[in-house]
């Protein structure tokens, strides 16, 4: 089984709908770095959001993720809207086997 984790700051207090459009740039940006988009297609796109606390958390876990060799993607805001530009507001990793985001990922809380 395939499925895409997005990780997304908790002190950052975004708008829900913000926050929705974060998460999508990492979807979307991590999907195109990944070779599993078909198998994780045909199995109906599996999506897990879940949060982090601050920056260093976010930055963490995003290193984590590259140094497990996972497709992934740091998401830097344009700062149009309600936040600063350059703030890093989101990861996404994969789609990837689920077993390796679990294993990186599974203490984290859902959003």
């Amino acid at each position: 089984m395939y499925k895409q984790v997005l990780l997304i700051r908790a002190d950052l207090k975004l708008p829900k709908g913000k926050a929705a459009a974060q998460c999508a740039h990492a979807a979307v940006e991590a999907a195109l770095k990944s070779s599993d988009t078909a198998a994780w297609r045909q199995e109906g796109m599996a999506k897990i959001v879940l949060k982090v606390a601050d920056e260093r958390e976010l930055l963490r876990y995003f290193q984590d993720a590259k140094d497990a060799g996972l497709p992934c993607c740091l998401i830097t805001d344009a700062g149009r809207t309600v936040i600063a530009p350059g703030t890093k507001t989101c990861v996404g990793v994969g789609p990837a086997p689920e077993e390796a985001l679990d294993a990186l990922f599974a203490e984290l809380k859902l959003l």
